[in-house]
């Protein structure tokens, strides 16, 4: 019992560490993995503006694409809006409409359950069309086929030429609670003539600052100045995130390693206490022959393997709770190999260090001064 109560510390700083880790890790997969579904090779384009006269058009950006093939291949313009959307009697208060042309499907890996995308004569032509999500369509027709159908956006009449295949099962503010239609009719959903962000494809990821820079170029002789717009590539985004996981989880994992030095000082403590305990031991193995180094090597290698396997205690526990955390919180939970060797070393370098006070203690004892220890 006492030799578990000294490993308790050292259990729960290598579980907290393990676990901390593990779900940091997870949480940068995931946040890693939108992105990568937006593609790793999409640009993104915010327009500020300055006011006056300039301003960017859709075809200034056509245009760009246009004369750099060598880095730039697609674009769409974005325009997103939050909308009520109505058939009937059923109505939904909150849907996203996004605003695209014919090149977004492809960009943004969007697949058709049923019927097409936007269209290129859908936005030349400015009909009043719309590909919808799973979501969206069974709370609005049920069991009903929707392609064909009519629904009211903000009042306004859209025919339904498109289903999208389902992604998050069918739940509100998810990717299926989402209606594309033509940018050039949601520019009108909006109230705004200008379109303030484009989503543009490079051709090589291995040259996206390049391709980045030649955007910036043509947007800075356009309006003058470098606060008018902003470019990100989702490149920079995943290393901006894992960047910023990977702080918090050296931080977090610095206060799980507090817990181990605790645990460290209770196997000091312990240590001390059997140092005590067996000091006529220490005296009949000093008067037997043994050398300073060989009391110093008996309570190291004691420290260390009371460390050692609350380490291993630690690890499984870890694991486990890992993995039932990963579960509750409904997110990915990726165990690191270098977390469990960096917690199990470092739970093994604990007991060494802390260990070789006792161990110096009792190699120090005077044989005939133990052996009359009562």
């Amino acid at each position: 019992m006492r030799a578990f109560l000294t490993m308790l510390g050292i259990i729960i700083g290598v579980a907290s560490v393990i676990v901390l880790i593990s779900l940091m890790n997870g949480l940068s997969s995931d946040m890693t993995s939108q992105f990568e579904s937006m593609g790793t090779n999409t640009i993104t384009i915010n327009l500020v503006g300055r006011g006056g006269n300039r301003t960017v058009q859709v075809e200034d950006i056509q245009k760009m694409v246009e004369e750099n093939p060598t880095y730039l291949d697609q674009y769409s313009p974005l325009v997103s809006s939050s909308v009520t959307v109505k058939s009937g009697t059923e109505s939904l208060d909150t849907t996203t409409v996004k605003g695209v042309n014919e090149s977004y499907q492809e960009m943004q890996h969007i697949e058709l359950d049923q019927g097409r995308f936007v269209q290129y004569l859908d936005t030349s032509r400015r009909q009043r069309v719309c590909a919808v999500g799973s979501y969206v369509a069974k709370e609005l027709f049920g069991q009903d086929n929707a392609i064909g159908q009519t629904i009211k956006i903000n009042g306004t009449e859209y025919t339904i030429v498109g289903l999208l295949t389902e992604t998050a099962d069918s739940e509100e503010s998810s990717d299926d609670d989402v209606i594309y239609v033509p940018y050039s009719v949601a520019t009108r959903l909006t109230g705004s003539g200008n379109i303030r962000s484009y989503y543009v494809t490079a051709v090589n990821t291995d040259n996206i600052d390049t391709t980045v820079a030649v955007i910036e170029n043509t947007l800075y002789k356009i309006y003058g100045s470098e606060d008018a717009y902003r470019v990100t590539s989702m490149t920079s985004m995943i290393e901006q995130v894992n960047e910023m996981t990977g702080s918090i989880a050296t931080v977090l994992v610095g206060i799980a390693g507090i817990s181990l030095v605790v645990g460290g000082i209770g196997i000091m403590n312990i240590m001390l206490v059997s140092v005590t305990e067996r000091t006529r031991e220490i005296g009949i193995r000093k008067a037997l022959g043994a050398k300073r180094k060989n009391i110093m090597e008996q309570f190291i290698i004691e420290a260390a393997t009371t460390s050692a396997l609350g380490g291993i205690i630690g690890i499984l526990f870890g694991v486990i709770v890992s993995a039932v955390a990963g579960q509750v919180m409904d997110m990915s939970v990726v165990v690191s190999a270098n977390a469990i060797l960096l917690a199990f070393s470092v739970s093994v370098g604990i007991g060494i260090l802390f260990g070789y006070f006792p161990a110096n203690k009792a190699a120090k004892m005077n044989p005939i001064d133990a052996l009359r220890y009562d």
